[in-house]
């Protein structure tokens, strides 16, 4: 593959987090159980990275914030964060692993007609109320 496949793909999504402890007990689950690995693990932040799908790999880490404030997806910023799933099935099993880890879920697995024909997600939530998903909606980007 060349560059020019990879341009525009996201590369990393940082996040400040007003707990690292607290928000690595979810985003660590749930990014190694899609494939990551956990590259830096420090008192102030964490990083996971996707690799092995070059030029697509990807990374995501959290940052102790530095200001007070709690996350609004309605306020201009982030609204929410989705994962593509493989299948329907991996959706469902997510779910299993949130609800054995304690972590919110916000909307158990469901279909979503009014996103797309085959849209399936589940929702849930980090400990600052960062709305998160994982999706399985074949033929949909």
């Amino acid at each position: 593959m060349d560059d020019d496949q990879a341009r525009g793909a996201f590369h990393h999504i940082d996040l400040s987090v007003r707990d690292v402890a607290a928000s690595k007990r979810v985003y660590g689950p749930v990014l190694e159980f899609l494939g990551y690995t956990c590259v830096k693990d420090e008192s102030d932040g964490c990083e996971w990275d996707i690799r092995g799908r070059e030029p697509f790999g990807g990374s995501l880490g959290i940052r102790q914030a530095t200001s007070a404030g709690t996350h609004d997806g309605y306020a201009p910023g982030l609204q929410h964060l989705a994962w593509r799933a493989a299948s329907r099935d991996e959706v469902d099993r997510l779910h299993g692993l949130l609800i054995e880890h304690d972590i919110a879920v916000l909307d158990p697995p469901a279909h979503y007609p009014q996103y797309s024909g085959d849209y399936y997600a589940v929702f849930f939530a980090d400990p600052d109320g960062i709305r998160l998903e994982l999706v399985h909606a074949p033929g949909w980007i």
